[in-house]
């Protein structure tokens, strides 16, 4: 009988790859992959270490998985991911429940982390970040039309509120034809969304080819055929040209969906941050996106609550969010981590205060979500359909405004049976926030039009 695997994988996109990849070399040793860890003789867990909030949800998960080597077939238990690397020194004495671990650089040792594990030897792989291999096969755990696409590895950004350079190494750009290859066999595979990811994707090629690449990248990747959707996230404004918004101004398979991460909107706080540009560009480049791409949907992610930051620097962050309404927007407090510039800084604001601050932005959101929302219904809309709810008899889907598991979805009817990767047309009907309600409109005999 083949060795059985379980995976979870927890925290951000390029996370997932790196899970995907390693499902992908255990698949070629001969082992089965299943989804019920019961049943499962080792489990995997892919681990966040970014934030309080994300490392505690690894532990969690570890330990729930743990108690199954007591309740049932589970024998071996396997942590990698950004937590191994940023506490390798102390991660298995602190968890005696794991018995091997691999960091970031090291997810091509799992078969032999699994195998070790399996044979009752405790072990650890522990390579720099800087040699995570860049390539690789994928066993892919989203649905097969809608897959990501990591163009690069590492960050050299260095905010001072961040640890994630110190967990996946320095920015190392793919080869361009590396890249258009694996999106290649992707669409073959039926993938007619790629969302491309990287920790810093406009700056993607500046490494290998001494230049900003993504324009051309992207201008391949919406040739490729099958493919319609190509959605990017994570587009620093400094780094965002009019040579990339020319190229998705003629592309058609280029949605317009920005994921502009800002953090923040004044000058002297984004400059604690270390980060690039200033409020001056944001607006400018949130302006000109607006101006090229009417239908133009921008998601972004803010942090109050960063030391120092004064009420008067809050209260420019809100009025901001409330003139530019920004149509998708995350709110975080400020988590002080250990290593990162920003942690040893004077000025750290109480907990109680950044949740306030937090909470009278999202409710500020929640308004401009709302009004945008209900600004569709009426408008008819590509829809991508991402499956069935039985309970509510209702069909669920997402246009080009919504990522998977960060946004909003459609839930629509039909009047006759969609398969789930079909295209369709629906009518908005109605909104609640960010979901949306619709009716499929029939216009054509086969659903899978792409129109």
């Amino acid at each position: 009988m083949s060795i059985r695997i379980h995976m979870n994988s927890l925290g951000c996109a390029k996370n997932l790859v790196n899970a995907e990849q390693m499902l992908a070399l255990l698949r070629q040793e001969g082992m089965e992959i299943v989804e019920d860890p019961a049943l499962a003789d080792a489990a995997i867990v892919n681990t966040c270490g970014f934030i309080d909030a994300a490392k505690q949800e690894a532990i969690d998960v570890i330990l729930e998985t743990a108690a199954l080597k007591e309740q049932g077939n589970l024998k071996a238990l396997v942590a990698t991911g950004c937590l191994v690397e940023r506490y390798q020194d102390e991660i298995m004495a602190e968890l005696p429940e794991l018995d091997a671990v691999c960091g970031t650089g090291s997810y091509t040792d799992i078969v032999q982390a699994v195998r070790q594990a399996l044979a009752g030897k405790k072990a650890a792989f522990l390579q720099p970040a800087a040699q995570a291999a860049l390539e690789g096969g994928r066993r892919l755990l989203t649905p097969a039309y809608s897959a990501f696409l990591r163009i690069a590895e590492g960050c050299n950004n260095h905010c001072s509120y961040c640890v994630i350079p110190s967990l996946r190494g320095p920015f190392r750009s793919r080869p361009m034809e590396s890249i258009v290859k694996e999106a290649r066999e992707l669409a073959e595979q039926g993938a007619k969304e790629l969302l491309v990811v990287a920790q810093d994707t406009t700056r993607y090629g500046t490494d290998l080819y001494g230049r900003r690449a993504l324009p051309e990248l992207v201008e391949q990747l919406c040739q490729i055929p099958g493919v319609e959707w190509v959605r990017l996230h994570y587009l620093y404004p400094d780094e965002l040209d009019d040579e990339l918004l020319d190229v998705m101004e003629r592309c058609p398979a280029a949605i317009p969906y920005f994921d502009i991460p800002i953090q923040h909107i004044s000058d002297r706080v984004l400059k604690q941050m270390n980060r690039r540009g200033d409020g001056a560009l944001i607006r400018e480049r949130i302006e000109t996106i607006r101006r090229r791409f009417p239908e133009a949907v921008i998601r972004t992610s803010l942090i109050v609550g960063f030391p120092g930051e004064t009420e008067e620097e809050f209260d420019q962050l809100y009025r901001f969010l409330d003139e530019y309404k920004l149509e998708r927007a995350g709110v975080f407090s400020y988590s002080q981590e250990e290593g990162s510039a920003a942690a040893a800084m004077e000025g750290q604001i109480a907990e109680e205060e950044k949740q306030r601050r937090r909470e009278i932005l999202e409710e500020l959101q929640d308004a401009v979500m709302d009004e945008f929302s209900q600004g569709l219904v009426g408008r008819t809309m590509k829809t991508l359909c991402c499956g069935y709810d039985e309970e509510q008899n209702v069909y669920i889907g997402r246009t080009y405004m919504d990522s998977p598991d960060v946004d909003g979805v459609l839930f629509f009817t039909a009047d006759k049976p969609v398969e789930e990767g079909d295209f369709v047309q629906v009518e908005i009907q109605s909104a609640v926030g960010a979901e949306l309600i619709g009716q499929a409109v029939l216009e054509e005999d086969d659903y899978d039009d792409g129109k």
